[in-house]
This record gives C-alpha cells, sequence and structure tokens, in this order.
C-alpha cells in the first residue's frame, strides 16, 4: 500500500471523527445513526493513521505530494 493521504485530508478526517465521537457521547446523536456514525468515524480514524484511504485507489486520487 502506498501512501495516497496528505496532511490536510488526515487533519479533516480526524477532526471530524472528533466531533461525530462528542455529539455519540455527549447524547447529541444516538441510536442507529449514532452506532453508524462512529462506525464511520473509526474508519476515518484507521485510514488517517495508515495514510491509505482504499476508496481512493481505484480512482487513482492521491492528495499527498508523493
Amino acid at each position: 500500500m502506498t501512501k495516497n493521504m496528505g496532511t490536510a485530508d488526515k487533519a479533516i478526517r480526524i477532526v471530524v471523527a472528533l466531533v461525530v465521537a462528542a455529539l455519540f457521547f455527549t447524547g447529541v446523536i444516538e441510536g442507529t445513526l449514532g452506532i453508524v456514525l462512529l462506525v464511520f468515524a473509526g474508519v476515518f480514524v484507521a485510514t488517517s493513521v495508515i495514510s491509505f484511504c482504499p476508496l481512493y485507489a481505484p480512482f487513482g486520487i492521491k492528495t499527498c505530494k508523493n
């Protein structure tokens, strides 16, 4: 896996994941929607940590400079 995510892309995903987690744990979003969004937040964090987004690969999208 070659890296295909840049710094800005990773930062945006982390911020979105933190917001979703905060909304879930404060009870603003709950139920099935809350769980689904929390799973997406986890995926955002995971892809940010490994700097690779599987959905970018088939389309040739690369947000990093390398």
